[in-house]
């Protein structure tokens, strides 16, 4: 009987045990169900996560087997979070050692404010949210090189009436093996102001790309011009 059941249905077991394989070793996508990093990340989107960005872990198991890199400041990442119980998605914005602290939305890093810039509307981002009655926009650069552009350089969103988590705190260390991690969506999200330092182990991988957008306010149809972007 279940060699009969293996001869009739080996292709498909295989495959779908390679397909199982992969996701839990490889890489997997992320469906975000959140506004918490808008404008970067839109509710509705399918997020590449690269498993092998930062760990090698043995397949179907958190064990490590081979620890390569370190995550970046401006990195996306989802981790699966014990403190919020759930798998989320945030940036990377102080790596072990930093200082962080805010003060009216504004970010302090070892002591210094992060250059902000005031973004005008024409944004590619306006063509999905069109929110500018709600919010103001600000490229926020962690970059050295305040030219630079990349991961370290990114829109932030700024509400002009909501403030659901604190938008100052007092500086914070950030301790070994562990993350500061903000939403970019900065008045909505439940981030490391809520969550508290996110631990290395929880790290599931990088969030890479948008394999697909799809627009929860219209029908679940797939957003134009929003395959395969670069996060």
């Amino acid at each position: 009987m279940i060699q009969k059941f293996w001869q009739n249905n080996k292709g498909i077991l295989l495959g779908l045990f390679l397909l199982l394989f992969f996701r839990s070793a490889i890489a997997d996508w992320y469906h975000v169900p959140s506004s918490s990093m808008e404008p970067n990340v839109l509710i509705g989107d399918r997020v590449w996560v690269n498993k092998l960005a930062y760990d090698v872990k043995v397949p179907f198991s958190d064990i490590n087997l081979n620890r390569h890199a370190e995550p970046e400041v401006g990195d996306v990442i989802v981790f699966q979070s014990k403190a919020a119980n759930n798998r989320l998605i945030k940036r990377v914005i102080g790596l072990p050692g930093d200082k962080i602290a805010m003060q009216d939305n504004r970010l302090l890093v070892n002591g210094q404010p992060v250059p902000i810039e005031r973004l005008d509307e024409q944004q590619w981002f306006d063509d999905f949210l069109k929110d500018r009655d709600q919010a103001v926009y600000f490229k926020e650069n962690h970059s050295l090189d305040a030219d630079a552009d990349g991961h370290q350089a990114f829109p932030i969103r700024i509400s002009r009436f909501l403030h659901g988590v604190p938008s100052s705190f007092y500086e914070i260390e950030v301790p070994a093996d562990h993350y500061w991690v903000m939403g970019d969506n900065r008045d909505n999200s439940a981030d490391s102001r809520v969550i508290g330092l996110v631990p290395r182990v929880e790290l599931v991988g990088r969030a890479e790309r948008i394999v697909v957008s799809l627009d929860v306010h219209n029908y679940y149809l797939p957003r134009r011009g929003r395959y395969w972007e670069t996060l």
